[in-house]
């Protein structure tokens, strides 16, 4: 075992439970956080949860100075959180919980000891653009450069196409129908859709490897601003490293 520490904020999502899974499964890490606005509740615990190396902790975004973020000294830093403006509400609590409280729990994550390397690992969207006249991307953009700029050793980004099997509580008619023209353009290439286990694996990889031991034929990119550069993986890559054996 190496020893490794994985923070995860998001369990719940789509993702997040397939990600929690691959983490709990996974020998890589001895000691796994599940903080969010809720957790994972024991009927739908996937299996690993009995090695004691789970931690869950319910917190409220708005008092992070209260939520012991920081105490864990996580290695990675894996966020799955997010939401759409029909759930949130209005533009404003959508940007609130989607950007501000993604970015601040990161913050609040981050070590005060220079010789800790971290990194954060964030899942985004295929389209995100910081200057996108439309809400949902541009949130999205955003949210990868605040990441970008907290500091961290290391900031890697999915931005994932239409996630196939995605396990929602809601019902998204137009994700549905976009999911029809999707499944037949991944005949054609791997650039459309991903099946959501295989992005959890893919995510999980990067938290491990990092940008550096990534390999060329998954075809990671440098993507940001000036002093806000970050490690991207499109969806093609992302299904490229959630196949590969590189560990």
């Amino acid at each position: 075992m190496s020893g490794k520490s994985a923070l995860l904020l998001g369990a719940t999502g789509a993702v997040g439970k397939k990600l929690l899974a691959e983490l709990l499964a996974s020998n890589e890490w001895n000691r796994i956080g599940e903080y969010g606005r809720r957790v994972t509740a024991p009927e739908n615990m996937p299996p690993g949860q009995q090695e004691g190396r789970l931690e869950q902790k319910v917190i409220d975004f708005e008092n992070l100075d209260a939520a012991g973020l920081k105490d864990g000294r996580w290695d990675v830093v894996f966020v799955t959180l997010g939401t759409t403006r029909a759930i949130a509400g209005s533009a404003e609590k959508f940007e609130k919980i989607d950007r501000e409280y993604v970015v601040n729990a990161c913050r609040a994550a981050k070590s005060d000891d220079p010789a800790h390397e971290q990194k954060v690992v964030y899942l985004s969207s295929v389209g995100a653009n910081a200057s996108s006249p439309f809400l949902y991307p541009k949130s999205k953009g955003l949210t990868e450069l605040g990441l970008a700029r907290l500091g961290y050793s290391e900031t890697i980004v999915f931005r994932p196409g239409y996630l196939r099997g995605a396990e929602r509580s809601d019902t998204r008619i137009g994700e549905t129908l976009f999911g029809y023209f999707t499944g037949a353009l991944s005949h054609v290439s791997p650039s459309f859709e991903i099946e959501v286990p295989l992005l959890a694996k893919a995510i999980m990889k990067a938290g491990l490897l990092g940008s550096s031991r990534l390999s060329a034929e998954v075809g990671a990119k440098k993507a940001g601003v000036e002093g806000a550069w970050f490690t991207l993986l499109d969806n093609k890559a992302s299904v490229l490293l959630g196949r590969t054996q590189q560990t």
